[in-house]
């Protein structure tokens, strides 16, 4: 497909999915198919396979807290709300120089500040797979997520401050890359806590992430926390990425509270990477469950100072009217005005362990478990950290990456996840606050659950449901981190039946086309006379049963998309199928209409016999009553005497 046809494929998937909510500002479609013709007309000069990977005439999305100068940049916040930035932010300049197409921004938490993109002045943003449903993309930068997975865009930047690049990935099925602290340059982005922020990618596959970070990994003179060139080449891994690998399993990460589905989908991808000649250690990490305390008191105070400007006077709008009073400071009305619930929370917090008399207990005892993060990481790893440790220290006992899940449950619903409270949407980000308190590099791909743990809706309509599997490697040994993930995300989609990079299917697997949920029967279907809308249609209208269809084109079993049934399935399949093949229905719904007319008879049955027993009791109670009346009547008559 030409890089023309897949631009105007996003931009089409752009106008299908609005539900979403996953853009705040769009770009001019016609610009934008212009410069995807040019690209498709003068080529690089490259291999097919480079080709194929160059960023050139590719829609890239840009979350909102990243300045550009085509579009405003507000980080979903009203005090914000119309800011354009003079200049782009570096990243966004090498994108521009690459040949990418910036398509617009996307939506996310305010100041990237939640885990399920609902604090944003825009609406919180959703993922939607069938209609009806309502879930949460995750956040922070939920925006880029669902952009990426709708096919609305090719890849998006996000950022990563304790995971909101790798939790909205996990729940949005798709791959979400945070790199080593310092490889990419953050002169441009919206500070939320200096020491912690990290631009991200999403995209669909491993080496869409890769051609993007490659093209991102530079040094920067303008950003001081950027890795200086000298210290850049003493990055990488000693071994060659395609020997046999230890992976590391965190025993620390096996909470109670992890969800028994996503437990299950951990080690199914344990045993891929097993498959494929790596071995498995088991290893210890202590001090990481005390990771996540140590976060959100270490943020909070790098916010609280970082979003001092934003004050009406420095930085931002200012409220209408007398602002500020002999006994309150200049900018409250404005910043109380302007500033969201979530992000007033967090500055008030951090302005409290900043204080002379909560310093010493809180902000200092968070700093000295972020150095014991870091050693704990350091211990397990065979590689030394190139940042901290000795020239001469040479290992090869360790493991050479970690395997965990990404978040502790799978996709929630948004009015679930909404109606949390502060602390329950902390405990989102368990799982991923460990790697960013050491810079490590760390990765989510999708990795698919157990057919017993799917819900039945979505098996029904052949939606594929992941869990998120985190692989966190040595700092600096990003490709390595990669690597890995492509081998876990090949394991995992060996046998699927559509490239995750086509942007007429959704990342679920739906095609983009059509009625979002009905998916995959194209494939099944080419060559029909029979049209996929008419088949949608006469569907709905009950006058042509989809079954019989499916088995013209030989799709395994009566109606059930999966290849692979269980035993179970295929001990219906034999008892049912050609019962339900004569009257038109899927094993499934044949199976339901027995359950339905057996319900039916025992709820008929009960009728009768509880309106004879109701009969009886009448009778008896009755002749009761009557008893009852009479001697309460005689009991009554001397107090009606008196």
């Amino acid at each position: 497909m030409s890089l023309l046809k897949h631009a105007q494929e996003h931009i089409a998937n752009q106008a299908r999915f609005t539900n979403l909510n996953a853009f705040v500002y769009l770009g001019d479609r016609a610009l934008i198919e212009a410069t995807a013709k040019a690209a498709d007309i003068n080529p690089p000069d490259e291999t097919p396979l480079a080709a194929r990977l160059s960023l050139a005439g590719r829609l890239i999305a840009i979350k909102d807290n990243i300045c550009t100068t085509e579009f405003p940049t507000t980080a979903s916040s009203a005090i914000l709300k119309d800011f354009k930035s003079p200049y782009d932010a570096t990243v966004v300049k090498q994108l521009r120089d690459a040949g990418a197409i910036i398509t617009g921004k996307t939506n996310m938490d305010e100041f990237g500040m939640g885990s399920h993109s609902t604090h944003s002045i825009f609406g919180p943003v959703r993922l939607s797979r069938f209609p009806g449903e309502i879930m949460s993309a995750g956040g922070s930068s939920g925006g880029s997520a669902a952009a990426v997975a709708s096919g609305q865009c090719w890849a998006a930047l996000g950022t990563d401050t304790g995971g909101s690049v790798r939790l909205p990935a996990a729940y949005t099925n798709v791959v979400g890359f945070k790199p080593s602290y310092g490889l990419l340059s953050r002169w441009g982005v919206i500070d939320y806590a200096n020491s912690l922020d990290t631009v991200g990618i999403l995209a669909r596959d491993v080496e869409s992430v890769e051609s993007v970070f490659d093209q991102l990994n530079v040094y920067d003179p303008q950003d001081p926390t950027s890795l200086p060139p000298t210290k850049r080449s003493q990055l990488g891994f000693s071994k060659k990425v395609n020997t046999r690998l230890t992976i590391g399993i965190p025993l620390d990460y096996n909470i109670t509270t992890l969800d028994p589905a996503v437990r299950r989908a951990w080690v199914q991808s344990l045993h891929y990477l097993q498959d494929c000649g790596h071995l498995l250690k088991a290893v210890e990490l202590s001090t990481t469950r005390h990771a996540l305390s140590a976060y959100y008191i270490l943020a909070p105070a790098e916010a609280s100072s970082n979003l001092a400007k934003y004050d009406g006077v420095r930085y931002g709008k200012r409220a209408d009217g007398i602002d500020g009073t002999p006994s309150s400071v200049l900018f409250a009305k404005t910043r109380g005005q302007f500033l969201g619930a979530e992000v007033r929370r967090r500055i008030l917090l951090g302005a409290f362990t900043l204080s002379a008399q909560a310093i010493d207990n809180y902000f200092i005892q968070a700093q000295k478990v972020r150095r014991l993060v870091a050693n704990d990481f350091n211990s397990v790893f065979a590689e030394p950290n190139p940042l901290t440790a000795d020239p001469f220290d040479v290992r090869g006992v360790g493991v050479d990456v970690l395997l965990c899940p990404t978040a502790p449950s799978l996709t929630p619903q948004l009015a679930e996840a909404m109606a949390q409270g502060p602390l329950d949407t902390y405990m989102n980000d368990v799982f991923t606050v460990p790697a960013s308190l050491a810079g490590l590099p760390a990765i989510s791909v999708p990795a698919s659950i157990a057919e017993e743990d799917q819900s039945p809706k979505l098996r029904e309509l052949g939606i594929k449901e992941t869990a998120g599997m985190q692989v966190i490697g040595q700092y600096g040994n990003d490709g390595l981190v990669l690597e890995v993930a492509r081998q876990l995300l090949q394991a995992v989609y060996e046998k699927d039946m559509y490239h995750r990079s086509d942007p007429s299917v959704t990342a679920w697997g739906t095609n983009c086309a059509d009625t979002p949920g009905l998916t995959k029967y194209t494939k099944y279907l080419k060559g029909s006379k029979v049209s996929y809308r008419n088949i949608m249609r006469l569907r709905e209208e009950k006058a042509f049963p989809l079954p019989k269809v499916l088995k013209k084109v030989k799709v395994p079993g009566y109606g059930i998309l999966d290849k692979y049934p269980t035993s179970a399935e295929k001990r219906l399949r034999k008892r049912y199928g050609s019962k339900a093949q004569e009257l038109g229905l899927t094993v499934d719904e044949y199976v339901a209409k027995k359950a339905r007319e057996k319900r039916a008879k025992v709820t008929e049955e009960q009728k009768v016999k509880i309106a004879g027993e109701k009969e009886e009791k009448g009778e008896d109670a009755y002749e009761v009553s009557e008893e009852k009346s009479e001697g309460q009547a005689t009991v009554d008559a001397p107090h009606q005497e008196k």
